[in-house]
């Protein structure tokens, strides 16, 4: 069967393709809720793939799929996939793998913030990430830095305001003096905003956007539109990290007909359990004592294992079980190792049932 008929024959359902080359190595991974479409769409109205994907389009040969019963699961086997196989064209069509950081240095004659690949580079400081993207991060701050009038052009000097302070974009740190007081309360205010604490700067920015877009001055707003983009992508970075650094129990149903339910139980951001169960003639007791037994059984035999460091790959693992639980769709229960005692079972059984009725009626 040749390519053309092997689109063809692809199913309208979720899974994983995999791109192959002549030589029949696997060279890109993808995942779809509809597979025939998603495949499809490489081979039509080509005129809008960016280079990288004509260039992985001409090299394609051959393909193969796996199906899965979500879209959700999809999406967690393609990462899966790409960890495993490191695939050409998925390495070309990401960001260089170096993290990025922000540091709160403190060797310097006042706090100031830089970007760095090293989290330990400078001794002593606070650090927010990693981050997957630089430039996010160093537009996020240029945005943060503005929108405060702490863009300094010259950050080392001492009792000499810069260049910037005669343009009213730097409140005068770097002459020393009065402005300090009130830069260091700057600096606490962007430490709340990146722990996640206060989103006051973040109203500020969305303020001046607002304000250009009212006088219609559409190029100011549009740059800090681009400003409030930047600074979420880094507030939602944040909650992944700290949701990751949790390694939490989570217990996901989703339908995948009217008799099928997929369980799924996941450690962290590593699937652990997963199931169909075939629902539509079992008795909601006896449903729920399947489900509250594979999650006791799961869960309490894990051996705990210290915390293992960030890498991309649990990064980009954490960043899809953290957006699928926060959308309306997810449904999920998260379960505390107290519930795994056979003492508070009847928590457990509540939460069980509860996660099945919002599992068969997702919109209630």
């Amino acid at each position: 069967m040749d390519l053309t008929e092997k689109v063809a024959d692809l199913p309208l359902s979720p899974g994983v393709y995999l791109m192959k080359d002549s030589l029949g190595h696997i060279i890109y991974v993808g995942k779809a809720k509809q597979l025939k479409k998603r495949v499809q769409s490489y081979f039509y109205n080509s005129k809008g793939h960016s280079p990288k994907v004509k260039q992985l389009i001409k090299h394609i040969r051959d393909l193969d799929y796996r199906l899965t019963d979500t879209e959700f699961e999809a999406f967690l086997l393609e990462c899966q996939l790409i960890k495993e196989i490191k695939p050409m064209y998925n390495k070309k069509m990401k960001n260089p793998l170096a993290y990025s950081y922000i540091a709160l240095r403190t060797d310097t004659p006042y706090r100031q913030l830089a970007v760095t690949y090293d989290p330990g580079e400078y001794e002593d400081s606070l650090y927010f990430g990693p981050y997957t993207s630089r430039s996010t991060v160093e537009r996020a701050l240029q945005g943060i830095k503005e929108c405060q009038k702490i863009l300094c052009s010259t950050p080392h000097a001492k009792n000499t305001r810069c260049l910037n302070h005669s343009l009213g974009l730097c409140i005068g740190m770097c002459g020393g003096g009065a402005a300090l007081q009130q830069y260091d309360e700057i600096i606490d205010r962007i430490i709340e905003l990146l722990q996640g604490n206060d989103n006051g700067i973040l109203n500020d920015l969305e303020r001046r956007m607002n304000t250009a877009a009212d006088n219609f001055e559409f190029e100011t707003a549009a740059k800090y539109r681009d400003y409030v983009t930047a600074v979420r992508s880094l507030l939602q970075k944040e909650k992944v990290i700290g949701f990751t650094a949790q390694n939490q129990n989570i217990a996901v149903l989703e339908p995948i007909n009217e008799q099928t339910l997929k369980l799924m139980l996941i450690k962290g951001s590593e699937i652990i359990f997963r199931s169909r169960l075939e629902a539509g003639d079992m008795p909601m007791e006896r449903l729920c004592g399947v489900i509250q037994t594979a999650i006791t059984d799961s869960f309490g035999k894990l051996v705990r294992r210290e915390p293992e460091e960030i890498s991309r790959h649990k990064l980009d693992e954490a960043q899809i079980i953290y957006s699928h639980l926060a959308s309306s769709s997810g449904c999920y229960v998260l379960i505390p190792e107290a519930w795994l005692a056979a003492e508070n079972d009847t928590e457990l059984a509540a939460a069980v049932s509860e996660l099945l009725q919002n599992a068969n009626n997702p919109l209630a």
